[in-house]
């Protein structure tokens, strides 16, 4: 090459180059679309799709497809996508929705939204923050959940329970709305009627929260109880 001979100056090897972008961290909102989903949640909008065919909302060959498409399903976002567009289906997670939900305040417990129990014991109870979606799974052992003082940031709350050999009990606001879906298999699920509970004036006067609870006991007991345990009202704890 001569020596007079000079590149041109924009030639590629002397553009700068551009700074690597670090990239950005998922949102909330993308997290909660990644989240894997559980048979509990797959049932449920099972149930969705199905009261859909029946109201003519989708037809047979639809129901059908989606139903395939819903079975295998990993992520909370394919759920939304399988039926967004139906009554009571799954919607993806909006700003606002987040900012209206709370978060923990200092000294609040957070729990795994997934209880399992084996041969031991597990209580939630007092200022824990409880999730939307909660799974026991309990073998030989005890559970309690009492969302009496629990933060709540939800309307609707979904528990699904599996108890064998085991006793759970699950303890909601006396005003709470309980849907109950029960298969005892030579066990026990029973609800506390909401006129139960302690004095007047210790009736719950937040906000009105709906729990939909679906409980298999084999051999096991699972409760529902309304209102502060009894240590709570005599103002012994």
């Amino acid at each position: 090459m001569a020596e007079d001979e000079v590149y041109p100056p924009n030639r590629p090897q002397d553009a700068p180059r551009p700074e690597q972008t670090p990239q950005a961290a998922p949102t909330g909102d993308e997290l909660a679309l990644r989240r894997r989903v559980s048979d509990f949640e797959r049932e449920q909008v099972a149930d969705v799709l199905r009261e859909a065919a029946a109201e003519g909302r989708l037809s047979y060959t639809e129901l059908e497809d989606r139903l395939e498409t819903l079975y295998s399903a990993k992520t909370y976002g394919e759920l939304v996508e399988i039926a967004s567009d139906l009554p009571n289906g799954p919607t993806a997670p909006t700003a606002s929705a987040v900012a209206h939900h709370p978060q923990p305040q200092p000294g609040m417990t957070v729990h795994a939204p997934v209880i399992n129990v084996f041969l031991s014991d597990q209580k939630r109870t007092g200022g824990w923050l409880a999730a939307q979606r909660q799974e026991v799974n309990a073998v030989l052992g005890d559970v309690t959940l009492d969302y009496t003082e629990a933060q709540v940031p939800y309307d609707e709350i979904y528990i699904d329970v599996k108890s064998i050999l085991a006793d759970v009990k699950i303890r909601v606001p006396q005003n709470a709305i309980v849907h109950l879906d029960s298969n005892p298999i030579l066990g026990s699920v029973s609800e506390q009627a909401a006129g139960i509970g302690g004095p007047a004036g210790q009736q719950s006067t937040g906000p009105v929260k709906v729990f939909h609870i679906r409980g298999t006991a084999i051999l096991g007991d699972i409760k529902i109880k309304r209102g502060p345990r009894l240590s709570k009202r005599l103002g012994l704890t």
